[in-house]
C-alpha cells in the first residue's frame, strides 16, 4: 500500500508504469468472457478502459434529446482516447416533467414503450459495434433520476414516489425499500428485462443476444435493499439471483453483472455483497467509489483531502478484490467520481484533486493486481451546460437531471483530465 500511495501528495499524474494488455474488442467476433478471474475476448486478455454515458440511447434517437451527429463525434472522440467501453442506461421509466427525472422516458407505463428511444438504443449499439467498442447496459435503477424502483412501486399501486431532493432522502429510502418485497413491482421489472434482452436490433438485424458490442447486461444501477433487517436483505439477494437467472436464460452469450456499489450498497454488509456476487449467474464483481458523497473528504478541502480519498479507496478496492479472487472472478470499479476543485461546475475549471484521484484509481487497474477494469463517472464531452440544473432542451452531460450539471462530468475542455484518461488507456494497450 505504501508504494501505491507514494507520490500522491502534490502529484496530479500519479499513475504506475506497467505492461500493456490487449483491450481491443476485435478478436474474430468473440464475446467478452470470464476465465480464471480475468476478462477475455477470444484468447486475448481484455481490460475495461471505460466511462459512464447514461444518455447514450437518448442521444442516438431521432426524437426529443436526440443528436446522432453529436453521438458520432463523442464515440469517435472516446475511441480516440482509447476508451473501449460505455456503461449506458437502457431507458427511464414513468412520468415525464418531474424535475429530478431525465427525459424523454422509455417505458411510459408498464409494457408501453417510446419507440424512438428504443430506436436510439439500437442505433447506439450498431455504432459501437462499428467502432469495436462494447457496452454495459443497465436495465433498472434504485434511484429516482430514471424512475426505476420507485416507478415500478407506483405502477404496483403504491403512492407517488417521494423525491429525495424535495421530500428528503430518508423518505425516499423508506419508500423504495418496499421494492424487493413487492411481487407486482418485481414482476413488471422482469417483464421489462424479457422485452429488452429479447430484442432484435433494427440496424444490424441481429438479436441483442448476438451483439458483439454488448459486454454485459446489468440488473440495475446501484441496486440496494435499502433496509438492514435480515428479511429485506434476503429478499434483495433473492431478487438479484432471480434477475440474473432470467437474463442468463434469455441470453447465454453475454456476461451478467449487478451494478452494485459494493459494501456501501449492501447496507455496509460486505458478506451480503460477496454472497450476491458469488452466484454462478453473476460473472464479475462490481463496486463504485464516491469519496465526497460518502463523506471520505471535506467538500471545502477536496485537494487537501485527496490523499485520504486514495487511501480509503485502496482499502475499499482491496477488500472487495480479495472476495472476488477467492471465487475466481474479476472486479470492475464501474463508477468513481471526484468533484471539481471548490465544487465548481464549469467546463475547464480546475480539477487538481480529481486528476490525482483519477490517476490513482487508474493505477489500481493498470497494475492488474486488484481490478480488471474501471469506468469513470462520467463523460460530458462537447456539452456546455447553459444552466446549473438541467432543463429540457439543454445538452446532456454526465450528470443526471437531479445533480449540478458539470460537477462530475469530464468535458473536452478538461484537458488535464482528458490527458490522464488517454495515458491510462494507452498503458492498457487500447488501440
Amino acid at each position: 500500500m505504501k508504494n501505491l500511495l507514494s507520490g500522491i501528495a502534490g502529484a496530479a499524474l500519479c499513475v504506475l508504469s506497467v505492461g500493456c494488455h490487449n483491450t481491443s474488442v476485435d478478436a474474430g467476433g468473440a464475446f467478452v468472457s470470464v476465465r480464471d478471474g480475468d476478462f477475455y475476448i477470444g484468447d486475448s486478455v481484455y481490460r475495461v478502459a471505460g466511462t459512464n454515458m447514461w444518455y447514450g440511447a437518448v442521444l442516438g434517437s431521432t426524437g426529443r434529446g436526440g443528436d446522432r451527429a453529436r453521438l458520432g463525434r463523442e464515440l469517435d472522440r472516446l475511441r480516440g482516447l482509447g476508451v473501449n467501453n460505455l456503461r449506458v442506461l437502457v431507458g427511464a421509466e414513468g412520468r415525464e416533467n418531474v424535475p429530478s427525472h431525465i427525459m424523454p422516458v422509455l417505458q411510459t407505463a408498464p409494457g408501453v414503450y417510446n419507440d424512438t428511444v428504443l430506436d436510439g438504443l439500437d442505433y447506439l449499439m450498431a455504432e459501437l459495434e462499428k467502432r469495436g467498442m462494447t457496452a454495459v447496459l443497465y436495465l433498472n435503477n434504485a434511484w429516482e433520476w430514471s424512475g426505476g424502483y420507485g416507478e415500478y412501486l407506483h405502477w404496483a399501486g403504491e403512492e407517488t414516489p417521494p423525491d429525495p431532493t424535495l421530500d428528503g432522502y430518508r423518505q425516499y429510502v423508506d419508500y423504495v425499500a418496499r421494492f424487493v418485497h413487492s411481487d407486482s413491482a418485481k414482476a413488471m421489472a422482469a417483464r421489462h428485462v424479457k422485452y429488452i434482452v429479447g430484442r432484435t436490433n433494427r440496424y444490424t438485424g441481429e438479436p441483442y443476444s448476438s451483439s458483439k458490442a454488448l459486454m454485459s447486461w446489468q440488473i440495475a444501477n446501484e441496486p440496494r435493499a435499502f433496509a438492514a433487517d435480515s428479511a429485506t436483505k434476503a429478499a434483495f439477494a433473492d431478487w438479484i439471483a432471480g434477475q440474473a437467472a432470467l437474463i442468463r436464460s434469455l441470453d447465454p452469450n453475454h456476461l451478467v453483472s449487478t451494478g452494485s456499489e459494493g459494501a456501501v450498497g449492501c447496507e455496509g454488509d460486505i458478506d451480503l455483497w460477496t454472497a450476491i456476487h458469488s452466484n454462478p449467474d453473476i460473472d464479475y464483481g462490481i463496486i463504485h467509489i464516491w469519496p465526497a458523497n460518502w463523506g471520505w473528504v471535506r467538500r471545502d478541502s477536496l485537494v487537501a483531502d485527496v490523499g485520504r480519498a486514495c487511501a480509503m479507496a485502496y482499502d475499499y478496492v482491496a477488500d472487495h478484490a480479495a472476495r472476488m479472487k477467492a471465487v475466481g472472478k474479476p472486479l470492475v470499479i464501474e463508477e468513481f467520481g471526484y468533484p471539481r476543485d471548490g465544487m465548481s461546475y464549469a467546463p475547464g475549471s480546475p480539477t487538481e484533486g480529481r486528476d490525482c484521484f483519477y490517476s490513482y484509481i487508474f493505477s489500481l487497474v493498470s497494475d492488474s493486481a486488484l481490478a480488471q477494469g474501471c469506468n469513470f463517472w462520467a463523460w460530458g464531452g462537447e456539452a456546455v451546460p447553459p444552466h446549473d440544473t438541467w432543463r429540457l432542451g439543454d445538452p446532456y452531460t454526465g450528470d443526471p437531471a437531479q445533480e449540478p450539471q458539470g460537477l462530475y462530468s469530464v468535458f473536452d475542455a478538461d484537458s488535464s483530465t482528458v490527458g490522464i484518461i488517454r495515458a491510462f488507456a494507452a498503458r492498457l494497450g487500447a488501440e
